[in-house]
């Protein structure tokens, strides 16, 4: 059960670290690609209108720039979200398991009810944790939001 879970987490850490690389290095090819053809267009302006509209027209780029970045982002994250909706509806509970049931009972009978209380509490936050970074985390087939 716990070896699913690391390899799991192995998998994907994996897969974000690829796909984090990836994005960074087609992150700085359009910011070169964007820069040279701000500047074509800075000196094609200067050269007909002058500086002033050379000036606005480089800004207008990188607004444009910005709000096609902007829109992906918030499509992304949109899409990211409903993923984890829809996983959260179909994730089989651990807790339908007869066996994990009965582990559970033979537990609370050696450890005793009033002893487990601060470890069932520690245990609901430390699950609570890992099924909100399970719910948010990248498949290999998707990549990370950021």
């Amino acid at each position: 059960m716990f070896q699913r879970l690391i390899d799991d987490f192995k998998d994907s850490t994996g897969t974000a670290l690829r796909l984090t690389s990836l994005a960074a290095a087609a992150a700085f090819a359009l910011l070169v690609t964007t820069s040279f053809l701000c500047a074509a267009a800075f000196i094609l302006v200067l050269d007909k209108y002058g500086p002033v509209p050379a000036c606005l027209t480089g800004a207008a780029i990188f607004f444009v720039v910005t709000l096609i970045a902007a829109a992906s982002y918030m499509l992304r994250q949109r899409a990211l979200k409903a993923r984890a909706e829809q996983a959260a509806k179909s994730a089989p509970s651990m807790l339908a398991d007869p066996m994990v049931v009965a582990a559970g009972l033979q537990i609370v009978r050696a450890i005793g009810v009033k002893r487990l209380i601060p470890i069932l509490a520690v245990g609901g936050l430390a699950l609570g944790f890992l099924a909100s970074r399970g719910a948010s985390a990248p498949t290999g087939d998707q990549a990370p939001a950021e």
